[in-house]
């Protein structure tokens, strides 16, 4: 690849502001694919990292410094002054992740959560806002994970339409094996120079990459992994499998099939779609030797290769089975059917069994936690914001049953622990009903129509 060294034109300008400056990094990036970019470290200034700083949420954990967002809001000029100033000459070094452990739903076991400090939070935010108009030029527009003005609905989408009408007959479900733990710095660091050439930025993202975690007062390093809990993660890991994945299926093995082809990814989570077995099946074991040379495996339990299409129902009868095989992609279960007239092929989907079991055994945790705390109307209104939660997800064509379900669950669950608060056991369900009616519960209907 002929690289070009020339320097970015995005020095300092008067009365320029941030948002300019990086709508003409975009600008740049899209139209010469090659450019690489040799100054962006300056763009790291207190106009970009107050943005950053409003957008922080107030009520997020504090880092090992246990400086929270209130604390540093007291004497936030002189903070990012002082930031600024050690990011510039490069004496800013990012503090290791804090690490503690919660509940994983549905599970006995813990999900390990990482904390960054607040000044972290900063530096990565400010590194992403630089950083994602260069690479929102570049990824292909079948990645959808954790993208500006992209959703897991739209990922649905362009699997529904990939389905239904682009002679699709077969599928490659597949899941990269811990795939943030294993991402490697060297092979990130290679990928990051193919487009940016500010070593100052390399320096620091690097030093993200290093940063480690403490846990139980001991420090843990890697040479492998995105930084836990960091805002940039995400956007490494897509860059990562942008090389690793996205233009080796598009520039080549695309290219070696006959039939029709379709990757959609959503993070390490992806479905490709075929038209003819033998280049499904190709396309598995060469995905395995391919994502091998950076480190990678994929999850044996969750990659299979499917009949799934129009076809499938008569695949299915050949093999001796009752129905074609389903498979889950962003937490619903995807099957075969028909129309509504019987007349033509339809995908269908509805919740999948273990994130339904998983979301109500989040809600059972909750309202255990909170019975004692919140009175009942407060409950009842925590109840009923996570229920319109779950129907802005869940309620999907299609999945008129799956968020029913989930809300006659939810009410068993809701009456259950509020009679619980007390010894008396006094809130019956004929009671709980009367409830109802004076406070509806949010009842469940569909919010995403993905056709």
């Amino acid at each position: 690849m002929s690289e070009r060294r020339e320097e970015t034109p995005t020095a300092p300008s008067s009365g320029e502001t941030v948002a300019t400056k990086l709508r003409r990094l975009a600008s740049k990036a899209r139209k010469e694919p090659k450019f690489r970019f040799t100054s962006l470290y300056h763009l790291m200034n207190e106009e970009l990292l107050r943005g950053c700083f409003e957008r922080l949420r107030k009520d997020a954990a504090s880092g090992i410094d246990r400086v929270t967002k209130a604390e540093y809001a007291k004497s936030l000029k002189s903070n990012l002054t002082e930031l600024v100033s050690r990011l510039q000459r490069l004496g800013y070094r990012p503090r290791a992740v804090r690490r503690r452990y919660i509940p994983k739903p549905g599970s006995s076991k813990q999900r390990p959560l990482g904390i960054p400090t607040l000044a972290d939070k900063l530096v990565q935010a400010g590194l992403v806002r630089i950083l994602e108009p260069i690479y929102e030029q570049d990824f292909i527009d079948d990645s959808y994970g954790f993208r500006p003005g992209r959703s897991c609905h739209d990922a649905l989408r362009a699997l529904s339409r990939a389905v239904e009408d682009e002679n699709t007959h077969w599928l490659v479900e597949a899941d990269i094996k811990g795939f943030f733990d294993n991402v490697d710095h060297e092979w990130m660091m290679k990928f990051l120079g193919h487009r940016i050439g500010d070593q100052r930025v390399l320096r620091m993202v690097k030093r993200f990459l290093k940063a480690g975690v403490v846990e139980e007062g001991k420090l843990l390093t890697s040479d492998a992994g995105t930084p836990q809990g960091g805002v940039i993660s995400p956007l490494l890991a897509n860059i990562y499998l942008h090389y690793v994945l996205d233009l080796w299926f598009e520039r080549r093995f695309r290219k070696s099939c006959s039939g029709a082809v379709r990757l959609i990814r959503y993070a390490d989570d992806f479905v490709v779609c075929f038209a003819k077995q033998a280049e499904a099946e190709r396309f598995q074991t060469e995905l395995i030797e391919r994502l091998a040379q950076f480190g990678l495996a994929v999850e044996p339990s969750k990659t299979k290769v499917l009949a799934f299409g129009p076809g499938a129902a008569a695949h299915a009868r050949r093999q001796g089975k009752r129905k074609p095989e389903t498979f889950d992609f962003l937490g619903f279960t995807h099957y075969c059917s028909r129309s509504r007239n019987g007349r033509h092929f339809r995908m269908k989907r509805v919740t999948s069994g273990k994130r339904f079991h998983a979301k109500l055994a989040d809600l059972k945790h909750w309202l255990q936690e909170h019975r004692a705390q919140l009175r009942t109307r407060e409950l009842w209104d925590s109840v009923s914001v996570k229920l319109r939660g779950h129907y802005a997800y869940y309620g999907v064509t299609d999945n008129s049953f799956g968020i029913a379900r989930f809300h006659h669950e939810a009410k068993k669950l809701l009456c259950k622990w509020l009679n619980r608060r007390g010894s008396k056991r006094c809130l019956n369900w004929e009671k709980f009903v009367l409830m109802q009616q004076r406070f509806p519960l949010p009842q469940p209907r569909i919010m995403v129509n993905l056709f």
